[in-house]
């Protein structure tokens, strides 16, 4: 996984706007203190590395049903709707940081409404469960569960946490998903620009949603090295155009590319010269690259991926497992880990794997998986 992930949570609307006011040390001044947004109740679940809160009231369903984006990532969410003892899923809704997306359109005639939400693999880290009450079924790309409370091949059982939506002043019935930094709109948008700039390579750390010269040199430069204009900042598809560069081959710092039919999950791990620190899982899709999020200058990189099933199983290959590594042991976990001590791993409750060092002189360097 891309290293530590802020709380997140889904706020429910009450007509003010909560952002974080604090100013961050080594990055840009935020120049003016705004006042935090309260709500009426919070409810936990969880996103890969992080947790998901659910702040509502009980407003009834009266028009469509939107959920807004007020996180640094870009999301996918999948909604549950419960009436007379039947349950139907939908999914995945894609929403970018900032923006909006109608997820049940007209009146909403339902016992109950529930919801999961995922981050984009390109964060690095495959879904963990959530805490909600009700398991229902999704599948991995796009779906309509009619009954989703049996699953069948090519579905997953997740975790749904009910909601209950407020009505806007629009008349519709809305939820905020926001991260602990309660950011307003704008400052979602800047801090998920600031996300990806910082996996693409570029340094924007850390990311809180505040503007400033560090920030603007970052986009400048990646701005510039696409050959892109200014302009495009300000398309709808601009999250588009910053995903599809992370995922492509970088001539700077480490790229994995997935050259396999399979998933892959990958794990990183970095040497300061005083100690050796091991982080994961980062979620490579078919096709795709990535570029694990290495910060600063460690003296030396080191790499594990394998290739897993839709399950998180691990592929095998006339009885070998299909993974990448080398012969350093280094310190690993089933879910997300950072892990700075690397002795006795077994006693500590720990896995070992065989991770294989990454040379980088050349100032960066493309690991391609492919099938042997």
């Amino acid at each position: 996984m891309a290293g530590p992930v802020p709380a997140i949570h889904v706020r429910f609307a009450d007509g003010r706007k909560g952002v974080d006011a604090r100013v961050k040390p080594g990055h840009d001044e935020l120049k003016t203190k705004q006042s935090r947004r309260s709500g009426l109740a919070r409810l936990l679940m969880a996103l890969p590395a992080a947790t998901l809160s659910l702040l509502f009231s009980s407003a009834p369903a009266l028009a469509d049903l939107k959920l807004c984006n007020r996180m640094s990532y870009v999301v996918e969410a999948a909604i549950g709707i419960d009436e007379k003892s039947a349950t139907a899923t939908r999914g995945w809704f894609r929403i970018d940081p900032a923006a909006c997306r109608v997820v049940v359109q007209g009146a909403l005639s339902a016992d109950r409404v529930l919801l999961n939400a995922r981050a984009l693999g390109v964060y690095g880290a495959s879904p963990i469960p959530q805490n909600g009450t009700d398991t229902l079924c999704v599948a991995q790309d796009n779906f309509v569960i009619a009954a989703a409370r049996q699953c069948r091949s090519g579905q997953t059982p997740a975790q749904f946490t009910q909601i209950t939506p407020t009505q806007s002043e629009d008349g519709n019935l809305v939820a905020y998903l926001a991260e602990g930094s309660e950011y307003d709109e704008e400052q979602a948008r800047l801090a998920g620009i600031q996300r990806l700039l910082v996996i693409a390579g570029y340094d924007a750390a850390p990311i809180d949603g505040v503007d400033g010269p560090k920030t603007q040199g970052a986009l400048s430069a990646f701005l510039r090295s696409r050959g892109l204009s200014s302009d495009v900042v300000q398309s709808p598809n601009f999250f588009t155009t910053m995903i599809d560069a992370v995922q492509k081959p970088s001539a700077t710092g480490l790229t994995w590319c997935n050259d396999t039919p399979h998933k892959i999950m990958a794990a990183v791990a970095t040497d300061d010269g005083k100690a050796v620190t091991s982080r994961g899982w980062y979620r490579i899709d078919p096709g795709k690259c990535l570029h694990p999020d290495v910060a600063g200058q460690p003296k030396q990189i080191f790499s594990f991926a394998e290739a897993v099933d839709a399950e998180n199983r691990t592929i095998r290959l006339k009885d070998k497992p299909l993974n990448w590594g080398g012969a350093t042991q280094l310190c690993t976990r089933e879910s997300k880990f950072e892990i700075a001590e690397q002795g006795d791993c077994p006693t500590r409750g720990l896995a070992t794997v065989g991770f294989a060092p990454v040379d980088m002189t050349s100032g960066g360097k493309t690991l391609r998986f492919a099938m042997p």
